[in-house]
């Protein structure tokens, strides 16, 4: 591949809901320009971006895939990215480096959930972005139906550059509404013929031609006055002028149309994104801070500049080891450099530059402010590291990736794999964000967390293909803990002798609830030396050993108070092993006086939620022992704050999906233990007995 200046990069995510046709446009997009020399298939599994063996066999992208195409003197690098919410981390990294959006659409289905929350997430970044209509030549396929709810849904700055002449199998061109161009497509895609409008659509084309002047108009203050003052008809050029200055500032969100899968439309696509798209050098420079400082940095997309970069994605090659994906924001990087990691603080010496296109490498000499590249054997860098030159060094906001919001225990089905499930999921971490693996020390359980079943189920299928173990998924075991409601007092003596030296200790104790979260206080009120010094430290250790098994289901204990207020000792027998024992048995008999009771882990929770849903949702919350706390309106969305017991959300993310039609969303957090209703704590009570007796 040539090398490119930074104001001839166009990078480009595609980004849409699941199977609206992003990976096909992508396929489509490396045929038209020559990339390839056959249009490969989702279902045939032979498509450039959806490499991965998960990928092929549930024909859905999971991982944002870097596939660059030269069309015209620009190279446009397309990252395409996975549709269902369950990767939308992947979504999160590709448009933290990207300068525009590819925004597909179904003709069919029209607007769907997965588009609107990919919308937000371009405004979020501020992207300018182009619309393709796709699917026109499938069974129902509405192009006006579906540019009507793209206007309704997103606004009236979208506009149509094109209308599909013909419609599902006799769709075979679109009118170009910039030159009044029918242009029709060979059976290959490769080939278009540019003819007159047929007669039928010439007066709809004349009229949405008029709103594409009037909206090119508003973008240009002379055109404005010529339009207006002059009456005089914009040629080809000053529309297209205009046109990519409101693309760019975001007043004009384009709408082109076609069928991928025919390569149907894609030289017009190709010919927009170079021409209207921004490259780097038309986008706000990027701004950091100094290491350990508040101080500003501001990074020009200038060659010249110090070099900077941004991790934005990892993945393990299986030939070339860990590949971390780059976003150089300035300077230039080349291929014998050293470079400083500044999140880790460490020197970094690059083993290969390259350029990725889907899993093919192609070496680089260098790579220029703007552009996206792949580093191969770095040692400590991960995703959302910013490399720099240390001479003048920046640190810069990592990608803000979404927290997982479901959980499983992970059981190996093998006795003594252990071990090899644990290596084998930590492994997963660096490529993966949103994907989290905790050993609970209270459970004993592993725990993995990701954003939905799929991607649990992908991580498991990837743990058995790559480490050979496999796993079963259950719902992890809730953390609970238990304290006391009274206070109460218990004496121990402990006295064993059985032939030379014996054992004593002998202890008064008082328990004492604390409020909550204030954990364990221990108390020396010893007079008189009743019991030694050196013994109160062990008597202390006994109690504390003591609280993490509690009596009512095995669970810790927390929030007591111990005091230890009187007892005696004997010079020779006693002893610290004599104290601790008879401090551990005087705290167990106290605590069966004390009335103990179970404590569960309250969460914080916010649900965003069109307020369609909003009935549903609170009423569902209640039914799972969660209390409303507030409400809070959004753009035709509410959120809702609940506090609810963990026991009840380990299926929430799939339940609320379903309730919502896959357009709410939420965030959980623990907020802290609170008391088990009565009818449920012996609910626990009796299932943790019950799996006692079959353990035994």
């Amino acid at each position: 591949m040539k090398g490119y200046t930074t104001k001839q990069i166009r990078n480009v995510a595609l980004i849409s809901h699941g199977g609206a046709g992003k990976t096909s446009l992508a396929e489509a997009l490396l045929y038209t320009s020559g990339v390839t020399n056959r249009l490969g298939r989702v279902e045939a599994g032979n498509t450039i971006t959806d490499f991965d063996p998960d990928e092929v066999k549930r024909q859905v992208t999971i991982s944002t895939a870097l596939a660059p195409v030269e069309w015209k003197g620009v190279k446009l690098n397309l990252l395409d990215t996975p549709g269902f919410f369950d990767f939308i981390g992947e979504v999160h990294g590709a448009l933290r480096v990207a300068d525009s959006a590819l925004v597909t659409v179904c003709g069919v289905s029209g607007v769907e959930v997965g588009t609107e929350m990919v919308w937000k997430f371009a405004d979020q970044y501020e992207l300018p972005r182009v619309v393709f209509i796709n699917k026109l030549n499938r069974e129902n396929a509405d192009f006006d139906g579906t540019l009507e709810q793209l206007r309704s849904q997103f606004g009236l700055q979208v506009f149509p550059l094109q209308f599909p002449i013909g419609l599902q199998e006799d769709f075979r061109g679109v009118v170009d509404l910039v030159r009044m161009k029918a242009l029709v497509f060979e059976e290959d895609g490769l080939s278009m013929s540019e003819e007159d409008i047929p007669d039928d659509l010439l007066e709809k084309a004349e009229e949405m031609r008029e709103k594409i002047i009037e909206a090119a108009a508003e973008a240009d203050d002379d055109l404005m006055e010529k339009y207006l003052e002059d009456e005089e008809e914009l040629s080809e050029e000053e529309i297209n002028s205009a046109l990519r200055r409101g693309t760019l500032e975001g007043t004009i969100v384009p709408v082109l149309c076609g069928a991928a899968t025919k390569n149907y439309g894609i030289q017009p696509l190709l010919d927009l994104c170079a021409s209207a798209l921004p490259s780097p050098a038309d986008r706000p420079p990027v701004r950091g801070t100094r290491p350990g400082s508040d101080e500003e940095v501001v990074r020009n997309p200038d060659p010249a500049e110090p070099f900077s970069a941004l991790v934005f994605k990892t993945l393990t090659d299986p030939y070339v080891g860990r590949v971390n994906f780059i976003r150089v924001f300035s300077g230039t990087l080349k291929s014998d450099a050293g470079l400083y990691n500044v999140t880790k603080d460490k020197m970094e010496r690059i083993g290969g530059l390259f350029f990725m296109r889907g899993k093919n490498q192609e070496a680089a000499g260098e790579v220029a402010a703007g552009d996206l590249a792949a580093l191969s054997k770095l040692s400590v860098t991960a995703t959302g590291d910013t490399l720099c030159d240390k001479s003048d060094p920046v640190v810069f906001l990592p990608v803000e990736f979404p927290r997982p919001v479901i959980s499983f225990a992970v059981e190996p089905k093998s006795k003594g794999d252990e071990e090899k499930v644990s290596a084998g999921l930590s492994r997963f971490l660096d490529e993966d964000p949103t994907f989290r693996v905790e050993k609970n020390t209270e459970t004993r359980e592993l725990i993995i967390s990701g954003m939905g079943d799929m991607h649990l189920d992908v991580m498991v299928e990837r743990l058995s293909q790559k480490f050979g173990v496999d796993v079963n998924l259950k719902t992890p075991k809730v953390p609970y803990r238990e304290t006391i409601s009274k206070s109460a007092r218990r004496e121990n003596k402990y006295k064993k002798q059985s032939g030379g030296r014996g054992q004593y200790g002998h202890v008064f104790l008082e328990l004492s609830p604390l409020e909550k979260g204030e954990g364990f206080v221990f108390e020396d009120k010893i007079v008189g030396g009743v019991v030694p010094k050196q013994y109160i430290p062990a008597v202390e250790k006994g109690v504390i050993e003591a609280m993490q098994e509690g009596i009512l289901a095995g669970y810790p204990v927390v929030d007591v108070k111990v005091t230890l207020y009187d007892g005696s000792y004997h010079t020779v027998d006693s002893s610290e092993m004599a104290f601790k024992i008879a401090g551990s048995v005087a705290f167990r008999g106290a605590l069966e006086q004390a009335v103990p009771v179970l404590l569960e882990p309250i969460m914080d929770v916010e649900v965003t939620v069109p307020e369609q849903f909003m009935g549903d949702i609170m009423g569902d919350l209640n039914s799972r022992r969660g209390r409303i706390q507030g409400m809070t309106p959004g753009e035709g969305l509410q959120v809702i704050k609940a506090q609810v017991p963990l026991a009840e959300m380990f299926t929430y993310a799939i339940d609320l999906r379903s309730m919502t039609q896959g357009r709410g969303y939420f965030t959980m957090q623990f907020s802290h233990y609170e008391e088990v209703p009565h009818h449920e704590s012996e609910k626990i009570i009796a299932a943790v007995r019950e799996r006692k007796e079959k353990d035994e």
